[in-house]
């Protein structure tokens, strides 16, 4: 087995005082930080995916600040792969991809943040790239989002792009995925 864990955006404005604080970030922290654990206790691969905001307006992840750094509870050590990206898929314009064929793993162990936005178009560009994918539900969270006149909470806006990237991946709980690592 070659599994490798790909972490996305657990940056530090997704947190409690952050400018885009999402519900359920330090517990979905928590759960990144117990496969970041795993992974390295099996000197299993992982890669770090942090977002820099570059379009004009933006209010979170903006460059040279703290709160685009990545979350203490998941910080990357030495040769561990940390690649920026500007975008929701975290495919686009960087060198992900080339990393994970020269790496060739039979699972990609997914977990991050925004659920409903980068997690979402990461895990579907990665079932186009033909890998073989496990998200880590617990280990990602979103926030409460509106449409039109509805207003839908946080929960349910998890569960449901949960459901949806069931279809793209095998979605699991981080200790699950923790208990089949070789």
């Amino acid at each position: 087995m070659n599994p490798v864990l790909l972490l996305v955006d657990i940056q530090n404005d997704y947190f409690p005082g952050g400018a885009m604080e999402l519900h359920g970030s330090e517990a979905a922290g928590g759960k990144a930080a117990e496969l970041l654990s795993a992974f390295r206790s099996r000197k299993l691969p992982v890669i770090h995916v942090r977002h820099v905001s570059t379009r004009p307006g933006s209010t979170f992840f903006l460059p040279g600040t703290k709160g685009a750094d990545i979350r203490p509870c998941v910080l990357p050590e030495d040769g561990e792969a940390v690649f920026v990206k500007h975008f929701p898929n975290s495919f686009r314009d960087t060198p992900l991809l080339d990393s994970l064929r020269e790496l060739n793993p039979d699972r990609l162990v997914i977990a991050g943040m925004m659920t409903h936005m980068c997690i979402d178009t990461t895990v579907r560009a990665a079932a186009d790239l033909a890998f073989n994918c496990t998200l880590a539900g617990d280990a990602c969270a979103t926030r409460s989002l509106v449409f039109g006149e509805t207003a839908v909470p946080a929960e349910h806006v998890q569960a449901a792009f949960l459901a949806a990237l069931s279809a793209f991946s095998r979605v699991e709980t981080a200790a699950s995925i923790c208990a089949s690592l070789p």
